[in-house]
């Protein structure tokens, strides 16, 4: 039931980010639409920033799921392109609002899950500590997350097939030597 009620949650403040813009939407407004109370709200998030960081969290590793190995992860960078896409009002209402840091760390976060999961298959019979493979997962995520704030910035013109096209021709085989010489140190 908490997931439903969840879900319910994200999909009242979603609708109301394509009628007016986060600064506007209050609790009570998300609760109204959704016809449940503000102490239900409450019970399972702290605010509306604790929401969107929710949803942005369940949505985006639900996208990358089974897609974060070196052979997919360019499949699980589309499929994440496709969910902010499928989302744009809620993706643009909060990267337009004060809260734009959220949408970054969000990106951060759920690029680096799918970045450090190749990175460590890539140097699985590589002599490179855990530190090393976090500081080149950290690196490429920065590098990923920014192609992605910029492609939403420009309203998401691009098609998530070529953003990652593009991504992976700059990338092709940068894995490896990064952590052939990282473990070269």
């Amino acid at each position: 039931m908490s997931q439903i009620t969840k879900r319910a949650l994200a999909a009242s403040l979603k609708r109301l980010l394509a009628e007016k813009p986060l600064s506007k939407i209050t609790i009570s407004d998300i609760t109204d639409d959704c016809g449940i109370n503000r102490m239900t709200f409450y019970y399972h998030f702290q605010d509306i920033y604790d929401l969107i960081e929710w949803i942005c969290l369940d949505e985006g590793g639900r996208a990358i799921e089974g897609k974060k190995d070196y052979k997919s992860w360019q499949d699980g960078l589309v499929s994440l392109c496709h969910v902010m896409l499928e989302n744009r009002a809620f993706i643009e209402g909060v990267y337009h609002s004060v809260q734009r840091e959220q949408l970054e760390n969000y990106l951060y976060r759920v690029v680096y899950s799918l970045l450090f999961d190749v990175i460590e298959e890539v140097a699985k019979d590589r002599s490179i500590s855990a530190e090393d493979m976090r500081y080149i997962a950290n690196f490429y995520k920065y590098a990923f997350a920014g192609v992605m704030l910029e492609w939403v910035k420009n309203s998401m013109r691009e098609s998530p097939e070529s953003l990652a096209e593009n991504i992976s021709r700059l990338v092709r085989g940068q894995f490896s030597l990064a952590i052939e010489n990282m473990s070269a140190v």
